[in-house]
């Protein structure tokens, strides 16, 4: 008589049904001894190098997406303010360009990057949206490092890689 074994998922927190949460992946592993499915989903989400990162939605999509890639990023729940401080300081147009006002007037129907963040946020509006824009955020290495256990222990044992709710905005903080 053979049981049936559950698989482990990852630790998380059950919104209620039609709140949609927006998440944000930081890459935190290289490229080395890199499986080709998980590099094309690496690819699929923008996070091509180290220490770069991501908005998304929770679609069930990405929820695929992030439990394949689980193993080389750390994710969570972002707060609207630090999407704000994110976006100002680190959103980039092609050539390395920084977003202003004066380009979202004229480009988009946002008069300023406030009102496109709280959009974005309220899922009124995309970063696609936005003529030129890097689909990605380029973050600093963390202020006084990664946690104890480093790169390669999920967060649940004092590692980085892996679900970690809301503290992403902690982590966040310190790479902007």
């Amino acid at each position: 008589m053979e049981k049936s074994r559950k698989q482990s998922k990852p630790q998380e927190t059950k919104a209620p049904k039609g709140e949609k949460k927006r998440l944000a992946l930081i890459r935190v592993r290289g490229k080395v001894h890199l499986n080709g499915e998980i590099e094309d989903s690496l690819h699929h989400l923008n996070l091509k190098d180290i220490n770069n990162c991501v908005v998304v939605d929770d679609r069930p999509q990405y929820k695929g997406m992030i439990q394949k890639v689980n193993d080389y990023v750390t994710w969570g729940e972002i707060d609207a303010s630090v999407y704000s401080k994110l976006f100002s300081v680190r959103a980039r147009l092609s050539g390395d360009k920084k977003i202003d006002d004066a380009y979202l007037k004229e480009k988009t129907k946002y008069k300023s990057g406030k009102e496109f963040e709280e959009a974005f946020m309220g899922f009124d509006a995309e970063i696609r949206e936005i003529p030129d824009v890097k689909p990605f955020f380029r973050l600093s290495p963390p202020v006084k490092g990664h946690e104890r256990k480093g790169i390669k222990k999920p967060y649940s044992v004092g590692g980085v890689l892996g679900y970690r709710g809301k503290e992403i905005n902690a982590l966040l903080e310190k790479m902007i």
